[in-house]
């Protein structure tokens, strides 16, 4: 249905757009889009820096100094 739209297609459906709701609604949108694109990249940098947190911690040796082997200090 959608495979025809062209350059000129889209600069017609953008100028309804902005007719229809004024350059001020599609400001205050495109804002609380960038809003929410930044808090999501935000919450995937926090749990990817948990994520890897866990896995350091999960890695470390916990044998008691008693068992470890001599040659290992």
């Amino acid at each position: 249905m959608f495979n025809n739209i062209g350059p000129l297609g889209l600069l017609l459906i953008a100028v309804v757009v902005l007719v229809l709701f004024g350059r001020g609604k599609i400001s205050s949108l495109m804002g609380e889009v960038g809003k929410g694109i930044t808090s999501f990249k935000k919450g995937i940098r926090e749990g990817n820096a948990e994520i890897e947190s866990a896995a350091s911690q999960a890695a470390r040796d916990v044998t008691p100094e008693a068992e470890k082997p001599k040659d290992q200090a």
